[in-house]
């Protein structure tokens, strides 16, 4: 098993003097990092390799990093940050539906990249995580926070780091409303705009993904104007 400290990134993005900067930077911490400039090879890479998280610019010419996402989210939840230069609201709902881990608009300090990085990483499997116990619920769910994997009746749930995030709180804290602002506090590992609709849209990705019916909700209600609910 490789150390936490050699975890393994890749960086897909179309500028190779931001790669090198960034690979140069992030070895100095401890990462062993591998960059593509073009997307196909990147996920080429991503597909022959195991890695532990991806570095995704938005903005490249020959597949932007939307439809990069779409692919590596075909046959992988590994946890993706997203770069952008644009830095614009909807690039953010858009990254978040298609199952990004968060999102950081360029220019951005590196040291700022390596904090989202190690906080992703230890949310998808640090010792703290290994010894939990797995929790269940009367509706038919079982969370494994060793491995962040849920099921419902056994059937293995489709989430990424950052949904497996949500659902966690929210079952924790079942019967209880929790507001958006405690929602971003809880989960402060990633990077939620207190006036955009990240947490809606991580709220209804994660819905999707149980079979939830909003307007006659199951697990998670909204209850409007103060936040939402898991019910059990």
């Amino acid at each position: 098993m490789r150390e936490k400290i050699k975890s393994r990134l890749m960086i897909i993005d179309d500028d190779v003097n931001l790669n090198e900067l960034l690979k140069n930077y992030l070895s100095d911490f401890g990462f062993d990092v591998n960059t593509a400039t073009r997307p196909r090879k990147g996920l080429l890479s991503l597909e022959s390799g195991e890695y532990d998280l991806v570095v995704l610019d938005v903005m490249m010419p020959e597949m932007d990093g939307f439809a990069v996402l779409k692919e590596i989210r075909k046959k992988s939840n590994i946890p993706v940050i997203m770069l952008t230069a644009r830095g614009e609201v909807m690039d953010r709902v858009l990254g978040l539906e298609l199952g990004a881990d968060d999102y950081l608009a360029k220019p951005f300090e590196p040291r700022e990249l390596v904090a989202r990085i190690r906080s992703i990483l230890k949310r998808s499997g640090s010792d703290e995580e290994n010894g939990r116990e797995e929790i269940t619920t009367n509706s038919g769910l079982e969370l494994i926070p060793a491995r962040k994997e849920a099921k419902r009746n056994n059937e293995l749930l489709d989430l990424t780091t950052m949904e497996y995030d949500m659902l966690e709180l929210l079952v924790t804290k079942k019967g209880r409303i929790l507001s958006r602002d405690f929602i971003m506090e809880s989960l402060k590992g990633y990077e939620w705009e207190v006036y955009d609709r990240s947490i809606d849209v991580a709220i209804s990705r994660v819905r999707a993904k149980l079979g939830d019916n909003p307007g006659s909700p199951r697990f998670i209600k909204t209850v409007r104007g103060a936040g939402y609910m898991f019910i059990d």
